[in-house]
C-alpha cells in the first residue's frame, strides 16, 4: 500500500459530519487557506463554495452518497458519488490543502470509481470542472478523464455557489469509463 494510502478509512457521511465537511470544502477551494493547496479557486471565486444544507442534501439523498476519507480519526478527504442510472457523478472533492500533492487525491477517486462500478454497476464516471481550471482537468485527464466540449452554465447570481470574480465561468463535462 503506497504512503498516501496509509491507514485510510472510507465510510458514507453521516449528519453528524455535516459541519466537518463544509469546513474542509471550503478550505479547499476558497480564500486564502485554500492557497497551502493547489485546488484554491480563490482567484476566480469569493464567497462560499457550500453549506450545511447542500452537504446535508447529498447526505440524505437516496441516489447518493458523501464518501468520507478519515486517516487518524481526522476527516481528510470527501467526494459525492451519485448514482445516475448507467453512470455515476463525481464531485464535492476535496482533499485537506495541507495534503495535497503527496497522492491522496488519486487514491479518493480510485475509491470512488471503484464503489461505483461495484455497488452500483455504473459504467462511467462523470464530473463537471469549471472550464478555466486548466490545471484541475490535467490532473483528471492523467487520471483518465476525457473531456467532451459539453459545457453548462455557471449559475451567476446565486451566491450559495459563490460570487464569480470574472465573467467567462462555465463547467465542462468530464468523461471516464470504468469497465
Amino acid at each position: 500500500m503506497d504512503n498516501a494510502a496509509t491507514a485510510l478509512t472510507f465510510r458514507a457521511a453521516t449528519d453528524t459530519d455535516v459541519d466537518v465537511l463544509v469546513a474542509l470544502i471550503e478550505s479547499a477551494y476558497r480564500g486564502d487557506a485554500s492557497r497551502a493547496g493547489w485546488t484554491t479557486e480563490a482567484d476566480i471565486l469569493d464567497g462560499q463554495r457550500t453549506d450545511p444544507e447542500g452537504v446535508r442534501q447529498v447526505i440524505k439523498s437516496p441516489d447518493s452518497r458523501l464518501l468520507t476519507v478519515e486517516r487518524d480519526g481526522r476527516v481528510v478527504a470527501c467526494c459525492q458519488l451519485e448514482h445516475r442510472g448507467t453512470h455515476a457523478y463525481f464531485g464535492m472533492f476535496a482533499v485537506s490543502p495541507a495534503l495535497q500533492g503527496a497522492g491522496l487525491g488519486k487514491v479518493v477517486i480510485a475509491e470512488a470509481e471503484r464503489q461505483a462500478r461495484e455497488e452500483w454497476g455504473a459504467t462511467e464516471m462523470h464530473m463537471t470542472v469549471i472550464s478555466v481550471r486548466g490545471d484541475l482537468i490535467a490532473w483528471y485527464e492523467r487520471r483518465g478523464y476525457r473531456r467532451t466540449g459539453e459545457m453548462s452554465p455557471f449559475p451567476y447570481g446565486e451566491e450559495r455557489f459563490g460570487i464569480p470574480l470574472r465573467d467567462d465561468l462555465q463547467f465542462e463535462l468530464l468523461v471516464k469509463p470504468l469497465v
